[in-house]
């Protein structure tokens, strides 16, 4: 047992034994409440106004006790801010005071009312005439000045995160306002806002590697959704011409700085529009959430600033490989010619063996070299047809789609595209992506074909576009997050041995 795990089994024991001592004085330490009361900050704001002999009643968490004889200091935490509190003696009376010199410790619940007062060094105070138990803390918190550190105990303990770092607790206050003004965003554009089901029959709307779970009172096997967007399209033939869904989705796959098998993604509908109005929308989001929520439309992130005021950069996927490394994979014949160029640019062999055909070396190679360096707001538009078995081809060269994606700090940030309606071309499609299997794709890698949705699609769906946004990494951006688990409250941890509470 090393001195640290000592002091703290000897200092829960010690609050155990005030746990008891409350109670045999006869004090709940754990009573219902529902007083009215100020928030931290609304107390600060308002403290010039305040009346001298006007009580107010704050509640929250104690941070901080300082003992000095008949006066104690002592700072209050609460989800706005944090007040010092100052306690007299003979104003707050012996018994109470006697509890909080003897019984209360950093770390319990409060409540508190007193009138306004500044202290010497000028801080704005509460005066305390009453002091009530709401909640008794039986283990420590960690210490105020030194957190959690460890970066795996703070994503296991995130309440001790949230309550030893302050960034952590406002980045999810963050993303729920970030949340908030997509919907206000495509509220006012008249999008409604639909369900689809998360545990689906077969998984689809995107490339990759499912959960899968059973039914028992159905006897059927069932998918947690990787994507919402076929259901959207039901929707779509069933007459909603604007709609909209902000829900979880879960990909089985691995973990890194943006991604977690479990995620948010905004994705949408819009009927009698294409990609280029998408191509509007995403920018018009990032605009307007932005100035909503920051202020400002240039972002601090690390050592940049993210200028997400429009308009962005965009380019085709053809002219950013060009622009980057001065390769025209439009001149390439066959996929063996492209293969050896990747190749002589010691692109992983693996990779460039699953990229068969013309459009996924182009893929590749864009993924490779060009992506990283996408570090302003920049939309790529016409991907290559292999990539993108659900949108419409380009008119004017069918090898390629009306899809893009958009970049931001060299991250891929959502994925839209123009919807294919053809439904006889939809079927081909599917057929090609089955193909790929043999040919060597994982199967993460490839659409699984969707008769029923197919089915839909035959009773005629107008000209479609369809936007996707993921909503943890847009609030990594916002609250400037190294890592997705920063934004996601409860991030998925390999489980760890568990340990006597």
């Amino acid at each position: 047992m090393t001195l640290a795990t000592a002091h703290h089994q000897n200092e829960a024991a010690t609050r155990l034994k005030k746990l008891h001592a409350l109670q045999e004085q006869g004090i709940n330490p754990f009573p219902s409440w529902n007083e009215e009361r100020v928030t931290c900050q609304d107390f600060l704001n308002r403290f010039t106004l305040l009346p001298a002999d006007h009580t107010v009643t704050l509640a929250g968490r104690l941070m901080s006790i300082r003992l000095q004889g008949g006066t104690t200091f002592a700072h209050l935490q609460d989800q706005s801010g944090n007040v010092q509190l100052f306690f007299k003696k003979d104003l707050l009376g012996e018994p109470s005071y006697y509890l909080l010199k003897n019984d209360l410790d950093r770390g319990d619940i409060v409540a508190v009312s007193g009138t306004s007062f500044t202290t010497k060094s000028g801080e704005k105070s509460l005066l305390a005439q009453t002091l009530t138990v709401l909640a008794k803390s039986v283990l420590p918190l960690p210490e105020k000045w030194d957190g959690l550190k460890k970066t795996e105990t703070r994503f296991r303990q995130r309440y001790l995160d949230m309550l030893s770092n302050e960034e952590s607790a406002k980045r999810f206050l963050v993303k729920s306002a970030l949340i908030a003004a997509i919907r206000e965003f495509f509220n006012e554009r008249g999008y409604a806002e639909v369900e689809t089901p998360i545990l689906q029959p077969l998984y689809g709307g995107g490339l990759a590697r499912p959960f899968s779970t059973r039914h028992n009172a159905l006897g059927i096997p069932l998918y947690l959704r990787i994507s919402p967007e076929l259901y959207l399209k039901r929707l779509v033939v069933g007459g909603l011409e604007r709609i909209f869904e902000i829900g979880r989705m879960f990909r089985n796959e691995g973990i890194d700085h943006d991604h977690n098998p479990e995620f948010t993604m905004l994705e949408t509908m819009a009927a009698y529009h294409d990609y280029h109005y998408n191509m509007d929308l995403v920018e018009e989001c990032y605009e307007f959430c932005a100035q909503k929520i920051l202020g400002t439309t240039d972002i601090v992130y690390g050592p940049h600033t993210i200028r997400v005021a429009r308009p962005w950069k965009r380019m085709t996927m053809v002219e950013s490989i060009r622009a980057t490394t001065g390769i025209d994979v439009i001149s390439w014949k066959t996929a063996a010619e492209a293969q050896n160029v990747l190749t002589a640019l010691k692109i992983d062999k693996k990779k460039i063996k699953q990229a068969h055909t013309l459009g996924l070396t182009i893929a590749l190679l864009f993924e490779e070299k060009v992506e990283e360096t996408l570090l302003q707001p920049t939309i790529i538009y016409e991907h290559p047809v292999e990539t993108s078995p659900l949108a419409k081809r380009c008119a004017h060269n069918p090898h390629f789609v009306e899809r893009f994606e958009h970049f931001i700090l060299g991250s891929e940030q959502g994925n839209h595209y123009s919807e294919l309606n053809d439904p006889v071309e939809l079927k081909e499609r599917f057929v090609e992506e089955q193909k790929k299997i043999k040919k060597g794709s994982a199967i993460e890698d490839v659409h699984q074909p969707d008769n029923d949705f197919l089915l839909a699609v035959k009773h005629g769906m107008p000209p479609t576009s369809g936007l996707s946004i993921g909503i943890d990494r847009m609030a990594m951006l916002f609250t400037n997050a190294e890592h997705i688990k920063e934004v996601i409250p409860f991030p998925l941890l390999r489980p760890k041995r568990s340990a006597s509470v």
